[in-house]
C-alpha cells in the first residue's frame, strides 16, 4: 500500500507541474520505483508510465508538433535509444563492483546501479544549476541532440532535459515545443521498451499491472490538471525537490544501500 501511495502521489504531482517543461516525470519516478524494485525493472516500469502519459499528452497537443524538428531529432534519438537500452541490459549482467558489510548487513555495489546513480547526479545538477538549466543549442545540432537524448533515455530514462535544451532554440511556439517534445518522447519510449520487454520476465510488468494502472491514472490526472490550471506555475521549487531526491537516491544506489 505504501508503494501505491508514494508512486501515485509522485506521478500526479510531477505530471502536472512538468507538463510544460517537457521533462521531469521520468526523472522523479525512476528513483521512486527504485525504492521497491531492482533497477532494471524500475527503469522498465517507469518507461511504461512515461509512455502512457506521453500518449495522453499526444492526444492533447500532438497536432502542434513540428514535423521537420521531429525528423531531424527523432530519427537519431530512436536509434540511440536502442543502444542505450542494450547498454542497460549489458550493465545488469556484469559482476558486482564491490561487496562490503555495514552494521551486520552485506551490501553490493552493482555496475547498473552505479551507472544510473552517476546519471542521477548529473541530471540533478542539470535541474538545479542555473547555468546548466539555461543551456540551449543551435538547431544545426539537432541530430546530435537526438543521439544524446535517445541514448540516455534508453539507458536510464533521463531524456527530457537534454531534449528540451536542443528544442528550445528551434523557434517553436509553446504549443509546438510541447507537441514536438511529446512525439519524440513517445518514439524513444517505444524504442527502449521494445528492447526491455525482450529481456525482462513478462511477470515484471503483468505482475505489477495494478501498480502500473494506478501510476498511469495518476499521470493522466496530473497532465490534465497541468493542461487546465498550471500554465503559469514556476517549476523552480519542483526542480530543487527533484534534484535533492536524485542526490539522495544516487547516494543510496551508488553505495549499494538500495
Amino acid at each position: 500500500m505504501q508503494s501505491y501511495l508514494l508512486i501515485a502521489t509522485a506521478t500526479f504531482i510531477t505530471a502536472g507541474l512538468t507538463f510544460f517543461s517537457g521533462f521531469g516525470l521520468g526523472t522523479l519516478l525512476l528513483p521512486v520505483f527504485a525504492l521497491f524494485f531492482p533497477m532494471t525493472v524500475a527503469v522498465a516500469l517507469t518507461a511504461v508510465v512515461h509512455l502512457a502519459n506521453n500518449f495522453f499528452k499526444l492526444a492533447l497537443v500532438g497536432r502542434h508538433a513540428g514535423l521537420r524538428v521531429v525528423l531531424a531529432f527523432g530519427v537519431t534519438a530512436v536509434m540511440a535509444a536502442f543502444l542505450g537500452a542494450w547498454m542497460l541490459l549489458w550493465l545488469a549482467d556484469l559482476p558486482p563492483l564491490a561487496v562490503y558489510r555495514l552494521f551486520g548487513r552485506t551490501f553490493t555495489i552493482a555496475p547498473v546501479k552505479a551507472a544510473v546513480a552517476l546519471l542521477m547526479v548529473l541530471f540533478a545538477l542539470w535541474e538545479i544549476l542555473p547555468r546548466l538549466e539555461k543551456i540551449a543549442f543551435s538547431p544545426r545540432w539537432l541530430p546530435l541532440g537526438g543521439v544524446l537524448s535517445g541514448f540516455f533515455g534508453g539507458l536510464s530514462g533521463h531524456q527530457g532535459a537534454l531534449r528540451s535544451a536542443f528544442l528550445v532554440r528551434c523557434g517553436l511556439s509553446k504549443e509546438a515545443f510541447i507537441g514536438t517534445g511529446t512525439v519524440i518522447a513517445c518514439l524513444v519510449d517505444l524504442s527502449r521498451l521494445a528492447v526491455y520487454v525482450r529481456h525482462f520476465a513478462v511477470s515484471d510488468l503483468t505482475g505489477n499491472a495494478p501498480l502500473l494502472l494506478t501510476a498511469v491514472t495518476a499521470a493522466f490526472l496530473g497532465s490534465w490538471l497541468g493542461r487546465r490550471l498550471l500554465t503559469r506555475v514556476t517549476l523552480r521549487a519542483v526542480q530543487v525537490l527533484v534534484a535533492a531526491m536524485l542526490f539522495a537516491l544516487a547516494l543510496g544506489l551508488g553505495a549499494g544501500l538500495l
